[in-house]
């Protein structure tokens, strides 16, 4: 058994920015690049993954590229101590996840959706309380369109790797 997740992954300049908070304050920096979660992490074998990545095909030829919007700077506090880049909760990004969430895809999802990217975890409260303000008094306003996901599976020193990916609103 194999551990997939599914990701959206920004333009490189969003990464960049994502990634300069990352390097100080997330330890999964050199886990994954910075990413929008549209589906946690599954087990799945050889051969569902190929039954699985041909719904995923059909998912994306029925969704329309997007625009993605981070525009502030939010905390799970007092849940947990993570930061993180708010993303807008746009009617295509909604359709996206909850169309990864059917019963053929293994059911509902375990947490309700808030779309995000992680810039700070596993924070103390008093390091949580510093970064997230002076990352709240920089503010964020980014906008790009989206036009693919991607299928992602857990190596063996628990980085993640693109298996593969799937463009969105055109075959494959």
């Amino acid at each position: 058994m194999t551990k997939f997740g599914i990701a959206i992954f920004p333009s490189k300049k969003l990464q960049d920015l994502a990634n300069s908070y990352r390097k100080r304050y997330d330890p999964h920096y050199s886990l994954i690049p910075p990413h929008i979660t549209i589906k946690n992490a599954f087990e799945a074998t050889d051969e569902e993954i190929a039954a699985i990545s041909a719904k995923l095909i059909e998912v994306g030829q029925n969704t329309k590229p997007f625009t993605l919007r981070a525009y502030k700077i939010s905390s799970f506090q007092p849940v947990n101590n993570v930061i993180y880049m708010k993303v807008d909760s746009t009617p295509e990004l909604l359709a996206l996840h909850e169309a990864l969430h059917t019963e053929d895809l293994g059911g509902a999802p375990e947490f309700s959706f808030v779309p995000h990217i992680t810039v700070a975890q596993k924070l103390s409260d008093d390091e949580h309380s510093d970064v997230y303000g002076s990352l709240r008094m920089a503010g964020i306003n980014f906008e790009e369109t989206v036009d693919r996901f991607h299928l992602l599976y857990q190596l063996e020193n628990g980085s993640w790797t693109v298996y593969e990916t799937f463009r969105l609103g055109s075959e494959k």
